[in-house]
């Protein structure tokens, strides 16, 4: 747990260089000092139902086999209400190009200006909007069945962004930086990439035919109508490559030395593999974290002692929330003084990075003492066990 906390802290630092741009969004995985694939061409899935919101697709890395795959777009269920999604994107960070991982909120924010299509044109989303409890999709950029959908508009949004490059800054990258409004809302309340999405950024990252090497930048599935379906008669399959692609020789030489990789703590479990671009990003607040789990009711056989333990764990469970929530408050008040003082830059990303550090702290402290509690709740036998050797 040391070690991955050192090694967060030292990508801390890192970061701390790179662009301002970068820091709509926190940056995970290591450095690629080689650029991710022109966008491909592709059609949009029909939507699949209501609710569901266009994620568009992505090119992702994979360190353990040293080059780009493609996540298909797909369609995703709302997981609340009133959230948009936001894109990931790669931005160039000075010693090469890092991945800035997409998020759900009440505010689109900054992806970029990367234009995926579909609604995602560099800036904001005209592709719908949410009225009360319902999204209505606009027509003119989203593949909706009127027949079975009829929360429909009509906008036409004309693209003035015809490229395909699908990174921000560096060599021919997209020269765009955050608007303070985009800033805002990478503070405002979000949640990260849901299971779904990273299950599916998985099963990407699986298939060999989705790397940049194998399909040249046109991938055999490009978009599927729900996440994770790659079989089925809908998956849509790119018509071109955003340009010729060739990948350069020796990639694995390629990767950027001094951008330590991440530890396991920032793998996201339901990924179940060697994924840097589609984990994640590293909590920034406590509200970035994962809702915590409610502990699970014992099953020691002995009545009496189950509702002891349950009562330990129920206490560690409140305290630690209460902890979350303070420093929620504390990081908010912060983020407000810092508004009000009109901070520059630097400032403000001084200020982020210290509450990354903080709200990691946190996780790995509360995570310290669910395995402590564990530990003295298991039977004297097993207890003896499970201590290391001397």
């Amino acid at each position: 747990m040391h070690v991955r906390f050192i090694r967060t802290l030292l990508f801390s630092v890192v970061v701390l260089c790179m662009s301002a741009a970068s820091f709509a969004q926190i940056g995970v995985g290591i450095a690629v000092n080689f650029a991710p694939p022109p966008l491909p061409v592709y059609e949009q899935p029909l939507c699949p139902g209501e609710g569901y919101l266009w994620t568009p697709g992505f090119w992702a890395y994979g360190d353990d086999f040293d080059d780009y795959y493609w996540v298909p777009g797909t369609w995703v269920l709302a997981p609340e209400v009133g959230f948009l999604w936001t894109p990931g994107y790669w931005g160039w960070g000075g010693e090469g190009f890092v991945f800035y991982d997409g998020y759900w909120g009440p505010v689109v924010g900054f992806y970029g200006g990367i234009s995926y299509g579909f609604g995602y044109f560099g800036e904001g989303y005209e592709g719908g909007r949410w009225d009360h409890d319902r999204f209505f999709y606009n027509r003119s950029v989203n593949n909706v069945n009127v027949t079975e959908i009829h929360n429909v508009y009509n906008t036409t949004v004309i693209n003035r962004n015809e490229n395909r490059v699908s990174y921000n800054g560096g060599n021919g990258g997209i020269n765009r930086r955050p608007t303070p409004q985009e800033q805002a809302a990478a503070r405002e309340r979000h949640m990260p990439p849901v299971a779904v999405q990273t299950q599916h950024a998985q099963a990407a990252r699986t298939n060999p035919q989705q790397r940049a090497s194998v399909n040249r930048g046109k991938p055999p599935v490009a978009a599927t109508p729900k996440p994770g379906v790659f079989n089925h008669p809908a998956v849509v399959p790119a018509k071109a490559a955003g340009a010729p692609y060739t990948p350069p020789a020796n990639r694995g030489a390629n990767r950027g030395g001094n951008q330590p990789r991440p530890g396991n703590n920032n793998r996201p479990s339901n990924t179940a593999g060697n994924n840097n671009a589609a984990r994640p990003s590293s909590p920034a607040h406590p509200h970035d974290l994962p809702p915590a789990a409610r502990p699970s009711a014992p099953n020691t056989g002995n009545p009496k002692l189950d509702r002891k333990y349950q009562q330990q764990q129920e206490k560690v469970f409140a305290k630690q929330e209460q902890e979350r929530q303070k420093l929620q408050q504390r990081q908010d008040q912060e983020h407000q003084r810092l508004t009000q003082q009109h901070a520059n830059e630097s400032r403000q990303q001084q200020v982020e990075q210290r509450h990354q550090q903080q709200t990691q702290q946190l996780q790995q402290k509360h995570e310290q003492q669910r395995q402590q509690l564990q530990q003295r709740q298991q039977p004297p036998e097993n207890r003896n066990r499970s201590k290391p050797p001397s």
